[in-house]
């Protein structure tokens, strides 16, 4: 971009001045982290093809190798998750090399993007990760000029983020090029999916090969200093007057990329040992879960993951023979299934067991993730999972209440 002597560098400068501006007043709303509030740590690498037909002029990209990547996926406003917010995806790269001296860690920031001119450039607000572009936003300086980044999903894990491997293709293209293919980025979160506390500085860890333009500089450096700026310790007064430091506690879960499942809970008085045996018995399902009809068999290994639970659902004469498969189970604590019911489609659920006082805390999230059930509109589908499954915990609960599964 062509810098104007006395004019590009003062509008940017002036912007940047605007936006640390705007970062300071958020930040005393939210002092850690003023936008991208709730995010989700992920892991994983980055496969790079390189572009030996068409160099980009960026080292990193023109040469193959494999690196390793920590990243977190975040919601920039924060807003609920039925609501659209811009997604950004900040990603920290470890460049492989073959020499003694690898390079450093390089931070490249994605943002739910437009694909095509001018839209690649704009924001775009997207209530789900499936389908979503992501770009740079601001290009990079290869040595052949500007460059910008991209990144276009390839596979999603059914339900959310943390529930598998994400799949993404790398590309490159000038400010006004086509998009060229480079790499792949695969993705996924631990076993216990959690916000990162890394903190991405992406003017200061750059790709090898690739430099920020002195505008995108000045438009960007204000507003990361402000938000990564310590926040000063917010003071609480007792009634008394005597001041004490609050105490932190995290409301939010961390951000989960796609729409946020139906979720209902339920106390009951019963322990958590006793839910369990109720759920590890596959022959019980058809007595708590709202529309299993029977129980046609259960493998051997239920609930271990991959075993099946063979089952009808619906209302006789009309019943449709399916199964639902263990997906993941922590063993008196969780269990999570894939439910089949075609030709309604599969859906995602997952049931959670906490103690609680003098019982325990259960609660089942759900939602469609293949077939027609997915065409429901998210405010209806959610409303009918969550009365089906309101009457499927007090149905639980009276199961573990009288002994079932003993």
């Amino acid at each position: 971009m062509t810098q104007h002597p006395g004019g590009v560098p003062a509008a940017t400068r002036s912007a940047g001045q605007a936006f640390a501006a705007l970062f300071r007043l958020l930040k005393v709303a939210r002092p850690e982290r003023p936008i991208h509030p709730h995010g989700l740590g992920l892991s994983g690498e980055l496969t790079r093809t390189g572009n030996p037909a068409a160099p980009s002029g960026i080292d990193w990209l023109d040469n193959a190798g494999v690196d390793a990547v920590e990243a977190r996926f975040s919601r920039s406003l924060g807003l609920p998750q039925t609501l659209p917010d811009i997604l950004g995806l900040a990603l920290r790269v470890t460049p492989s090399a073959a020499g003694d001296s690898p390079p450093g860690p390089a931070d490249v920031l994605f943002a739910s993007t437009g694909w095509r001119v001018p839209g690649r450039f704009l924001l775009r607000p997207r209530l789900d990760v499936a389908g979503a572009t992501m770009t740079t936003l601001m290009p990079y300086r290869g040595r052949q000029g500007p460059v910008l980044l991209g990144l276009c999903t390839r596979s999603l894990p059914p339900g959310s983020l943390a529930s598998g491997e994400w799949v993404l293709g790398l590309h490159w293209a000038t400010p006004s090029g086509r998009w060229r293919e480079c790499g792949e980025l695969r993705l996924y979160a631990g076993p216990h999916p959690a916000d990162t506390p890394l903190r991405f500085d992406p003017l200061g860890n750059q790709p090898p090969g690739a430099q920020a333009y002195a505008w995108t500089r000045r438009l960007r450096k204000p507003s990361y200093r402000a938000a990564q700026r310590t926040p000063p310790p917010a003071v609480v007064h007792r009634p008394g007057g005597r001041p004490e430091r609050p105490t932190h506690r995290t409301a939010n879960a961390p951000a989960t990329g796609r729409n946020a499942m139906s979720t209902v809970s339920q106390h009951f008085s019963s322990p958590p040992a006793d839910v369990w045996r109720v759920i590890a018995d596959g022959w019980l399902y058809s007595g708590w879960v709202v529309g299993a009809s029977r129980i046609r068999d259960v493998d051997a290994e239920w609930p271990q993951v991959g075993s099946r639970l063979h089952h009808s659902v619906g209302a006789w004469p009309l019943v449709i023979d399916d199964s639902s498969r263990v997906s993941a189970m922590e063993p008196g604590r969780s269990l999570e299934l894939v439910a089949r019911g075609w030709p309604m489609g599969e859906a995602k659920v997952e049931i959670t067991i906490e103690e609680a006082g003098d019982g325990c805390r259960v609660t089942i999230a759900e939602d469609a993730i293949r077939g027609p059930g997915k065409l429901v509109p998210k405010v209806l589908r959610n409303a009918a999972i969550s009365a089906r499954n309101r009457e499927t915990l007090r149905r639980l609960e009276l199961m573990a209440a009288g002994g079932a599964g003993k």
